[in-house]
């Protein structure tokens, strides 16, 4: 029966344990008092991780791009598409969120902890990015100090070279190590959801699930707008090839990355298609989308910054301009150094909130409430990773003059 049941997917497990925990919350709204120390654990255990995640994970993911150093011109410009696509994506999310305002009602105010984090002024949130003690900033969860650090020390170990390889190979260990944590973590979600939705429904007499469609919604409008607005423009007027043949070529590996939900599991389609569909040459195939599976990362992007706006607004809490820059800022590092595990994207959605004065254990409700619908919402925003990947390699082999347009414009052989 135990290997049955590990045997399901997570969102098999979860889906039941939400739906139970609505049913025995409804019926015994004291039950809160009974089973809210399962939920408990669950927010402790991922309060656990996320700081030592965000640390090697960026810090990861920065030196690990040692090998586009080396690509000279090639690296540089698909880096930088990389970097402005993120930018731009995790800008869209938030737009997003505050048009449709899907957190709006959610009345998850009694239900969060009050943050002790004081709201800074611009001027000491841009001082309090660079750590005095970057050890302190560990300890008390400081994120954008982290953050700071964690791209320091990335930084200094790409820049090192050869001596620092055990360095980055220890990074590349523990990056693993955290990917093993969250996975045995997610094994007792199921139980975590339950309580935390139970108590919920006890609290409040109803969930949100109006809000979480409408989270649905701003999901599947942004990743719809990120490939083909975003990703379609940058083909057709940067690179300035049809984006109908564009998807027309692309449409294989777009199909790998939506029903997998991993860009990682896509890159073999990706480099297939962009060679024989889309004309590109194997100098750039080989080098900018392996580069593009580990930071290209718009989908996530969009969706933590979506994310962000939908849990202020179901906590209350009114943002200020410097509070959008922010979370654009926190989203764009954490995103380019998401790592490629399951859910991992909500595990670090607590260092971008902790920035805008949300606690850790109030996110850790936010992760109970989302978890059960994130497999599916992950396959829809792996399809703009998947797009951005090809457009940038794209519009760096058209750059180079490493495309044939012959090849780009006949009909898909794969």
């Amino acid at each position: 029966m135990l290997k049955g049941w590990s045997a399901l997917p997570l969102w098999q497990r979860i889906l039941p344990a939400m739906v139970l925990g609505i049913v025995f919350g409804w019926l015994w709204p004291t039950a809160g008092q009974y089973v809210g120390w399962m939920g408990e654990v669950f927010i402790r255990l991922i309060r656990m991780v996320v700081v030592p995640l965000v640390f090697v994970t960026v810090a990861s993911g920065i030196a690990s791009l040692g090998t586009s150093r080396e690509l000279g011109s090639i690296g540089a410009r698909a880096l930088g598409l990389f970097m402005g696509l993120t930018v731009l994506a995790s800008c869209l999310g938030i737009a997003l969120a505050l048009a449709i305002q899907p957190g709006r009602g959610a009345s998850l105010q009694e239900l969060a902890e009050q943050s002790g984090i004081a709201r800074r002024t611009v001027g000491e949130q841009l001082l309090a990015i660079i750590p005095t003690n970057p050890i302190a900033a560990l300890a008390n969860g400081d994120m954008l100090a982290i953050i700071f650090f964690a791209v320091v020390v990335g930084a200094a170990v790409l820049a090192t070279g050869g001596p620092a390889q055990p360095v980055k190979a220890l990074l590349a260990a523990a990056t693993a190590v955290m990917a093993r944590m969250i996975a045995g973590i997610l094994e007792l979600a199921p139980f975590g959801v339950f309580a935390l939705v139970a108590t919920a429904v006890g609290k409040s007499s109803s969930l949100t699930f109006v809000n979480i469609s409408l989270l649905a919604l701003c999901v599947v409008c942004g990743s719809l707008i990120l490939s083909l607005v975003v990703h379609g423009a940058l083909i057709r007027f940067v690179a300035r090839l049809p984006v109908k043949r564009f998807f027309t070529g692309a449409v294989d590996a777009l199909l790998i990355a939506f029903s997998t939900g991993s860009s990682s599991a896509t890159l073999p389609v990706a480099i297939l298609v962009a060679e024989r569909n889309l004309g590109m040459a194997k100098s750039i195939s080989s080098t900018v989308l392996p580069l593009g599976a580990s930071i290209g990362r718009d989908g996530t992007a969009m969706y933590v910054g979506l994310l962000a706006v939908f849990s202020s607004q179901a906590f209350g809490i009114q943002l200020e301009l410097q509070d959008y820059v922010t979370i654009v800022l926190a989203t764009s590092l954490v995103a380019l150094s998401t790592a490629p595990v399951p859910s991992a994207s909500l595990f670090l959605l607590a260092a971008v909130l902790s920035t805008i004065g949300i606690p850790d254990s109030s996110t850790a409700l936010i992760v109970g409430l989302v978890l059960p619908f994130d497999s599916l919402l992950n396959m829809v925003r792996t399809v703009p990773n998947a797009t951005c990947n090809l457009a940038v390699a794209v519009t760096t082999a058209r750059f180079e003059n490493a495309i044939d347009e012959q090849v780009f414009n006949h009909r898909p052989t794969l």
